[in-house]
């Protein structure tokens, strides 16, 4: 994703307000006027200047979101901002109700508030994705014709890495789908046989969410994650040069231009594809 995007995205509700609130205690405190009417119980010495307590919350604070964005696989402004928007809400809630527990209390029911009135912004450009309904469908249809090459992303609906590949890979249908290039997502969410099939695991845990698998003549060729000689999972972020490098996205899209399926057999095949997926 571009800068111009990121800064583009930011401008939306959802993240300037949410900015807001992860400042929302710093800014209390250190803008004079604000801090004097709410923190006055606190003593005047004292009111305006953080102590060892609230120092060591936002310390926490950092390195928690710090973890968590290493293993989410954040890879831009905007996924370490939307992972981390949950820990400083957290904190903040916690500093305040350190404060007074009423102030607590009111910015809990402003993050209800403000979690239903604006909710994540989701990706809303073109895509040319085969959602697999059940875990045959997608047997079938990896058998049906071994002339097509599948991009296959294995993800959950729950998995942050998993929210945050969604527009990448979105794009990436949209960019090199062909004939015989088509792109594919499976929740093995719902159909965890599949993660057992392809050695995925589906934990809260897991280092393999999202998991991606090129299928040429109807067999894995490549993947990522993937495990080293030694069977260690290799971190791979998820970043849209990444996956185009990692699976020579432009190579094989130039061999898929240069052999194409002819139109007859390529009409059968959208028909058949469209009718399984209904």
């Amino acid at each position: 994703m571009t800068m111009k995007k990121q800064l583009r995205l930011l401008a939306k509700p959802y993240y300037w307000v949410n900015i807001l609130m992860a400042l929302s205690y710093l800014i209390a405190k250190k803008t004079i006027p604000i801090c004097s009417r709410i923190f006055k119980h606190r003593g005047e010495d004292e009111m305006c200047d953080l102590d060892s307590r609230e120092t060591e919350i936002l310390f926490f604070l950092l390195i928690v979101i710090m973890i968590r964005s290493r293993k989410t696989g954040s890879v831009t402004m905007i996924n370490y901002l939307s992972s981390s928007f949950l820990y400083t809400k957290v904190a903040n809630a916690i500093l305040w109700a350190y404060s007074d527990f009423r102030y607590g209390l009111g910015f809990l029911l402003l993050c209800v508030l403000v979690g239903m009135l604006l909710p994540e912004p989701t990706y809303k450009g073109p895509e040319h994705i085969t959602y697999f309904r059940t875990a045959q469908s997608f047997e079938d249809e990896l058998a049906r014709d071994k002339r097509i090459n599948w991009l296959i992303c294995f993800y959950t609906v729950w998995n942050p890495s998993c929210v945050n590949f969604a527009p990448i890979f979105a794009e990436l249908s949209a960019e090199y789908n062909l004939d015989n290039l088509k792109f594919g997502k499976i929740d093995i969410g719902r159909f965890p046989e599949m993660a057992q099939k392809y050695r995925i695991s589906d934990s809260s845990f897991s280092r393999q969410l999202p998991t991606v698998i090129l299928f040429q003549n109807g067999k894995e060729s490549e993947r990522r994650p993937m495990a080293d000689a030694k069977g260690k999972l290799q971190k791979f972020f998820f970043s849209s040069d990444n996956v185009r490098a990692a699976f020579g996205l432009n190579n094989l899209y130039k061999q898929c231009v240069e052999n194409p399926i002819p139109v007859k057999a390529a009409v059968k095949q959208n028909a058949a594809a469209i009718k399984k997926s209904q």
